[in-house]
């Protein structure tokens, strides 16, 4: 989305197109559009992922709801469906990317078929980005900007959580979870995002106790329904 994993614009939008969004069933210019406008103005009228973590913190009840609407494929599925009417769309503008999304997912199935397995498409592809990918999703949104406000200040629009290995390896790969790093400097490659993320600790941008010791601790935050 930002087109920083390679230094040609080509490249980058060959492999984020084909190779990344596609396969997971993700419209990257549109995602593009909106992402940016999240970055230009947090928690603004145009972000795409705002419904995931607008209204923080709620009570816990209704965290498990969202969880397990997520957790039971009932999100996932809404979202599926809405890819099949833009299938179907007349307009180019919609239908187009929905169709190439749709041949990638042809493929994917083929190669299952090709190896034997045609049913595993279901049980390691499908199934999993319905459910186990929007459990995932939305913890992640929330951890980056639940609880929130839309500010000049980046600090108040973007947690810090500090990085343990079992993050890295689930929910924030690719050094995604230095996400108030990754909100001062979003035209950073990722690979740098922990090296700025100390300057800005050195530096007294980020204070002691600004940041949150685990993920586990800012989810208790955000479901505990206090301001």
């Amino acid at each position: 989305a930002h087109r920083l994993l390679f230094a040609r614009r080509s490249v980058n939008d060959f492999v984020g197109r084909w190779l990344v969004a596609d396969p997971v069933m993700v419209p990257i210019d549109l995602y593009r559009r909106g992402h940016m406008a999240h970055h230009r103005e947090e928690f603004g009228p145009n972000e795409p992922d705002i419904p995931l973590y607008r209204g923080y913190p709620i009570a816990r009840a209704s965290m498990r709801r969202k969880l397990t609407r997520d957790a039971l494929g009932i999100t996932g599925w809404k979202l599926t469906k809405g890819l099949a009417r833009a299938v179907r769309s007349p307009e180019p503008n919609v239908h187009r990317p929905a169709r190439c999304i749709l041949a990638v997912q042809v493929v994917i199935f083929g190669v299952f078929c090709a190896v034997g397995h045609p049913w595993l498409y279901l049980f390691l592809w499908q199934l999993p980005q319905l459910t186990i990918w929007r459990f995932m999703n939305r913890l992640r949104s929330i951890a980056e900007h639940g609880g929130l406000h839309a500010s000049r200040d980046r600090r108040e629009t973007t947690h810090s959580v500090r990085q343990s290995m079992l993050g890295r390896l689930t929910i924030v790969p690719y050094n995604t979870g230095w996400h108030l790093a990754h909100h001062v400097d979003s035209g950073l490659p990722f690979r740098s995002l922990p090296k700025l993320h100390d300057e800005l600790v050195r530096s007294g941008y980020i204070q002691p106790g600004f940041e949150y010791r685990t993920y586990p601790a800012l989810w208790r935050k955000l479901a505990s329904g206090t301001k």
